[in-house]
């Protein structure tokens, strides 16, 4: 699962500024040899019990062309009750295509509502279908059963401004080859500019070298409104963590129509 730069589109991890533990937030599955997705470089540990719609795929013995498997892992945001958002790379066939219905994994399980895997709150649900956006790095993944005690986050309908700051939480690593995080990470982006299907970031706290690593791919960017947390992207690709560049997050408000007509 990895397109971030390797399988389809891996995410990097957060940068956590200082070098916080490593995260596990998700890209999707890695190159072939690679068994993480990036993760948060340069970033903050977030604080216990919040961004509950912060989700963690586990993926287990995904297959290679070669007939070898491997492990990897992604990050995601609740949007509906038995719906995730994640990155359309993070599940693929054999050949690192993005395909929908059932995964083709051993298993695949999201942790929902949990802000250490150590803790035993939250949830473990298995993936039992994912729906791929045919125009972008979008998927959703269907949970076995509702989660109904998580507030799902909300859906962005307004267009990205360049300067606007949103937050990044992800499960993926602290480096670009470090294995995914135990404690979900978090850091703040600044808008950079978009275009038809994707919305620029970089890093702007606590460090301008804040980036998503492996393991991060379909993290939520989010805006911090009055009015509650609003998704604006989720990750998709950029440079190897921690990097002072651009990330690339595919946009929720151009493609809110595909999304809704999913959640029902």
């Amino acid at each position: 699962m990895q397109n971030r730069r390797g399988h389809g589109r891996l995410r990097r991890a957060f940068a956590v500024a200082g070098a916080v533990a490593t995260l596990v937030a998700g890209l999707g599955s890695l190159p072939a040899q690679a068994t993480v997705v990036p993760h948060i470089t340069h970033g903050d540990p977030a604080p216990d019990g919040a961004y509950g719609f912060s989700v963690k795929f586990t993926m287990t013995d995904i297959p290679r062309p070669d007939g070898s498997t491997y492990d990897s892992a992604c990050s995601g945001a609740l949007v509906a009750p038995q719906w995730v958002i994640t990155a359309g790379h993070c599940f693929h066939d054999v050949n690192r295509n993005p395909v929908g219905g059932p995964p083709q994994y051993g298993s695949t399980t999201a942790t929902v509502g949990r802000t250490d895997l150590a803790d035993t709150t939250g949830h473990v649900v298995d993936v039992v279908d994912v729906r791929q956006d045919p125009s972008t790095d979008l998927a959703l993944a269907k949970l076995a059963t509702p989660i109904t005690d998580v507030q799902p986050i909300a859906l962005g309908q307004g267009v990205p401004h360049d300067g606007e700051v949103l937050r990044l939480t992800g499960w993926g690593a602290t480096t670009a080859d470090g294995s995914p995080v135990t404690h979900l990470q978090t850091g703040r982006f600044t808008v950079t500019g978009l275009d038809a299907q994707d919305v620029y970031v970089a890093g702007y706290q606590p460090s301008a070298d804040t980036s998503a690593c492996p393991y991060d791919s379909g993290a939520p960017y989010f805006a911090e409104t009055d009015a509650g947390d609003v998704l604006v992207g989720v990750e998709s690709t950029g440079p190897d963590c921690p990097h002072t560049g651009d990330e690339t997050t595919s946009r929720v408000d151009t493609n809110l129509i595909w999304i809704t007509g999913h959640l029902g």
